[in-house]
């Protein structure tokens, strides 16, 4: 019996029919994946540059994945953390604030989900007509903050995130920050009352996706008031700087792709968060645990960081490293004036408080020094805080700090004053303090501390007539006036003289403490695995033989 050939077998395409939950997410590149964790767990995020995110990939479920915003948008996420001060644990009402704040936008109607097991919330707010990514982020935010509410990451984020960054003409804008796709593992769709899960299924989430976009409309009107008022920082990045960016981007996103780059992409990444990190994303500068924990969250979500690194268990200790390095080199945060930023920094350089309080010493000093030159300066405390406020315009409180230059019970030991041995006869009146209570106001200090008559020494003054009355005397007559400005202008010479040796040595110990840490900066560079800094350090050493052994 003749065997028939085999047929040859056709194949045909087959057509996938659309998915109304994944129509949801038109923009797929650059997108974000990580292995499913235990439910405690924080997921281990990388970046995937080299294709878009398919459908397919989804459906399967194999990873968790994430996805980006383009230029446009239409839907506005915000992320609130278990830990969070927003979250209903910790306040019943919080989300009732933020509906509330975001309803006079034109977004009155939201979808809550639970973001993973670890409890935080994710609250979509789609709408039908799309939005300018960075506006709608911009404006969004602001209007959460002028309700009261603080938007940072951990506590109320928004997605897509607002941006200070503006870069030049033709430049390609940084990306936006990734969300985790809703209703993976851990998520679920909550009832907007109770907050009770009632579904994971994605066809409900579509569903209610559509229902709440037809009721937001985002009104225009307002939110171009919303964005001219907000008080917004715009950068902008000059052509060193976003060359300088460029380059540590190109060094840093490709990740890991063989062993021994740890410590060089950790270096290129603290750079790029201390001097950038508030241009491209952060909300300020960052410093401290701030900085070591952006440098952390940048390095796991690289590719094959876990693959290639052998520092996965120190990353911490590694990462504080460096933010404490770069917090004591010559780098600073873009945009920050240097000089202004080191000066305040200065423990050994007056603040402003200071200084004023030294120009009104200053201002009492040449007060005395005149009524003294003149033969001015009264005796008794009364009076020589009157002349002092009215004709130098020093104030009280100011002379309660400075008794000691004009207070005669201060002034005793400097200046001897002297008083006729036997006083004339005058009619019995009332003691200082007595006076000073019975005619002045009760809003002056009270500048008596003792009780009684202000004690002086008991001299006598030889070159002034016995005849005076004791209400005319004065401190000193026009020899002992010499002699005081003599003194005080010597004083102050002295005085000169130590400030300025004073600065001096300041000067010197700040130029020797600069010294050593460049030496020591040059030390870690030569010990380090990377060639440029090496380069840059053996440079160094031959231009400044005999500091380094």
């Amino acid at each position: 019996m003749k065997q028939e050939a085999p047929r040859a077998l056709s194949f045909f395409s087959v057509e996938e029919a659309e998915d109304p939950y994944l129509k949801l997410w038109p923009h797929r590149y650059d997108y974000i994946c990580a292995e499913h964790t235990e439910p405690n767990e924080k997921p281990s995020w990388q970046t995937e540059s080299r294709h878009p995110l398919s459908d397919r990939l989804i459906l399967q479920g194999g990873y968790l994945y994430g996805v980006r915003f383009n230029a446009t948008t239409k839907y506005i996420l915000l992320d609130i953390d278990r830990g969070s001060r927003y979250h209903p644990a910790s306040d019943p009402l919080a989300l009732r604030r933020i509906q509330d704040a975001l309803e006079p936008l034109g977004l009155p109607s939201c979808i809550t989900i639970t973001s993973s097991y670890s409890g935080g919330l994710h609250i979509y707010f789609p709408f039908e007509e799309a939005q300018k990514s960075w506006e709608i982020a911009l404006c969004v935010t602001t209007v959460l903050q002028n309700a009261g509410m603080k938007c940072s990451p951990g506590q109320l984020e928004v997605f897509p995130n607002p941006r200070a960054y503006v870069p030049l003409e033709n430049s390609e804008m940084p990306l936006y920050s990734a969300h985790r796709l809703p209703l993976q593992t851990g998520s679920y769709i909550l009832k907007n009352s109770d907050l009770e899960p009632v579904s994971n299924s994605r066809e409900r989430f579509a569903e209610m996706w559509h229902h709440a976009s037809s009721h937001n409309t985002i009104d225009a009107v307002l939110l171009k008031q919303t964005l001219k008022k907000a008080r917004r920082r715009e950068y902008r990045v000059t052509t060193k700087a976003e060359k300088f960016i460029n380059d540590l981007n190109a060094e840093i996103e490709p990740g890991w792709t063989g062993p021994g780059m740890t410590n060089r992409i950790l270096g290129k990444i603290t750079m790029r968060s201390y001097i950038f990190g508030h241009v491209l994303y952060a909300p300020t500068p960052l410093e401290g645990d701030a900085l070591v924990e952006d440098i952390i969250k940048i390095a796991r979500e690289l590719p094959e960081f876990h693959k290639w690194s052998n520092h996965v268990h120190e990353l911490t200790e590694k990462a504080t490293a460096w933010a404490r390095a770069i917090e004591q080199s010559h780098y600073y945060h873009y945009g920050v004036d240097k000089a202004r930023r080191t000066a305040a920094n200065d423990e050994d350089t007056p603040s402003h408080n200071e200084i004023k309080a030294q120009e009104a010493r200053e201002r009492i000093r040449l007060a005395i020094a005149t009524l003294l030159n003149e033969g001015q300066l009264p005796i008794t405390v009364r009076e020589r805080f009157n002349v002092l406020t009215t004709k130098f315009s020093v104030g009280g409180p100011t002379l309660y700090k400075n008794k000691d230059l004009w207070h005669p019970e201060h002034l005793r030991d400097r200046a001897p004053v002297e008083i006729p041995p036997d006083p004339p006869n005058v009619k019995e009146a009332p003691s200082e303090p007595e006076r000073f209570e019975a005619h002045e106001p009760e809003s002056r200090p009270n500048l008596l501390e003792q009780k009684g008559r202000n004690t002086l020494p008991d001299k006598t003054l030889n070159s002034l007539n016995q005849e005076q009355t004791h209400s005319s005397v004065c401190n000193s007559g026009a020899h002992a006036a010499q002699l005081s400005l003599f003194q005080l202008a010597s004083d102050q010479e002295e005085r000169r003289k130590r400030l300025a040796e004073k600065q001096s040595n300041r000067q010197k110990a700040k130029q020797k403490k600069a010294r050593q840490a460049v030496i020591e900066r040059m030390r870690s560079y030569l010990a380090s695995e990377d060639h440029v800094l090496k380069k840059e350090a053996l440079n160094w050493v031959l231009e400044n033989p005999g500091y380094l052994d």
